[in-house]
């Protein structure tokens, strides 16, 4: 009978191979150094130089699923958080709370995503087409008033990215009150009273701890 196991074990090896020269690139992007030599992506990552080229053909290649990857982890950490959410207001708060909290949590990822601004808002990965999504079913739900939902996305993801560049600017400041601070004033431009809006964003949250695991 054939020996299964070296397959399985060989698909590992290239798996954790890859995941490691991803987070080295991500390291690399939270830090604004992308000019760097392949060699260097590899020892950061620990890996060979020929391992790189098992995986990507360019450090391009390499930075932009760096970038994919951390916005399809943010976008599924908050599919996980708001799956059982009915109401699409509640999941775009919920979302838009949690990920305000997250650029403290997560330092590196929330760097990779504020330096990629643009990627973050105009990439069918990640939190832009969640948030789309919330708006999009929000508005139709009769729970937000939107005229053009392109805009409406755009001051949702700038409003994050702008979030998160002062947080990391000011450690000081309380992510968690900023981040609902911002989400309430969004929910009162689409159109919610100040009372709805502000008990949307006085409802728990879930607790991050129970969920890491799972996802990372």
């Amino acid at each position: 009978m054939a020996d299964k196991t070296a397959p399985r074990r060989a698909d590992q090896r290239r798996a954790r191979t890859r995941a490691s020269l991803v987070c080295a690139a991500q390291r690399l992007l939270a830090e604004g150094r992308t000019d760097v030599a392949v060699l260097e992506i590899t020892e950061l990552a620990d890996v060979g130089v020929g391992s790189f080229y098992n995986h990507f053909d360019t450090k391009e290649d390499l930075f932009r699923a760096a970038v994919e990857d951390a916005l399809e982890w943010f976008g599924g950490l908050m599919d996980q958080l708001t799956a059982d959410i009915d109401d699409p207001a509640v999941a775009y708060a919920q979302s838009f709370r949690m990920t305000g909290r997250l650029h403290r949590r997560y330092p590196q990822l929330s760097r990779v995503l504020l330096n990629h601004g643009l990627e973050v808002a105009y990439s069918d990965r990640g939190l832009a087409p969640r948030a789309l999504r919330d708006i999009r079913t929000a508005a139709a739900a009769g729970r937000f008033e939107v005229e053009d939902l392109d805009l409406a996305l755009a001051m949702t993801v700038g409003a994050q990215l702008a979030l998160g560049s002062l947080l990391h600017a000011q450690p000081d400041r309380d992510d968690a009150k900023s981040s609902d601070l911002v989400v309430r004033g969004l929910l009162r431009h689409f159109g919610m009273s100040a009372d709805e809006a502000a008990r949307i964003c006085s409802l728990d949250l879930p607790d991050l701890d129970m969920v890491d695991a799972a996802v990372r």
